[in-house]
């Protein structure tokens, strides 16, 4: 995939890999304005390149972000309140007074959702003077590095995401398969998590449990990362499908302040 994906030329935009496995900055492009469908057929295809893609220096207003989210699909509804007048909008920020930041936690967003997003966009307007770096993984580069007979003996299990260990009672409780398929590339994904994976459902609870463990211990090896340095007026979109993702809150007082959309996914994962 590396080799394949970093020699790829694009009509519209450039994109500069920034490590092996996922992750790659954007750029000759202004989302402030809007797009034609060239550079949304681009930034489409960079995105299953690389998994996530970064964009610097972009001033986009709420009604932007939206519109730009809008060209890949029905912008999804947070079970958290979003902004007033702008439902899809979830603004994420931190400051003296926070006790938490969201997804501290290595986590695919709300796989605990019956159709989890096909993916998410960052816009960070407000920035600490040092830290609050963000994290991504390849899910794709964690499956292909396990062994044949591990990928064997996962094949076929199920896992449980619960919701409510993040956002409390009320919120979805699913089942999906452990091995999951990438509905467009057909890779093969590992489809557990930290913040919502509760146990795997066909084994005893014991080995269960030392399974997950090593599964998310190995979805998180820094093998497979890479970290993005913001910049203010930075935006990331990422591929919720086959990576996971964690927020560095290493900046306690200070303030940290942006804006996500997400992007719904149209069928639930199918097993790999």
């Amino acid at each position: 995939m590396a080799c394949e994906a970093s020699s790829r030329t694009y009509e519209t935009i450039q994109a500069k890999r920034l490590t092996p496995h996922i992750g790659a900055e954007i750029s000759g492009i202004d989302l402030t304005k809007p797009l034609d469908e060239r550079q949304v057929r681009d930034i489409r295809q960079a995105l299953l390149d690389h998994l996530v893609i970064f964009f610097r220096e972009q001033p986009i207003d709420v009604a932007t972000l939206k519109a730009f989210g809008q060209h890949f699909g029905k912008l999804h509804i947070h079970q958290l309140k979003g902004m007033e007048g702008h439902p899809e909008v979830r603004p994420l920020h931190a400051d003296a007074n926070s006790k938490h930041v969201a997804g501290e936690d290595w986590h695919t967003d709300l796989s605990c959702d019956a159709i989890p997003p096909m993916g998410s966009i960052l816009h960070i307007h407000t920035l600490p003077p040092t830290g609050g770096d963000t994290i991504w993984t390849s899910m794709y580069a964690a499956y292909d590095a396990l062994s044949p007979r591990m990928k064997s003996y996962l094949s076929g299990l199920t896992a449980t995401h619960d919701g409510t260990r993040v956002f409390g009672a009320g919120t979805p409780v699913s089942v999906h398969p452990l091995i999951i398929r990438h509905p467009v590339t057909g890779k093969k994904v590992i489809f557990v998590n930290t913040d919502f994976t509760s146990k795997i459902n066909e084994l005893p609870a014991l080995e269960g449990e030392r399974v997950l463990r090593f599964l998310i211990d190995h979805c998180n090896k820094p093998e497979w990362t890479c970290r993005f340095r913001w910049r203010a007026h930075s935006i990331a979109f990422w591929d919720n499908r086959c990576t996971h993702h964690k927020a560095i809150w290493d900046y306690w007082p200070n303030v940290r302040s942006g804006y996500r959309i997400q992007i719904e996914g149209t069928a639930p994962p199918e097993a790999g």
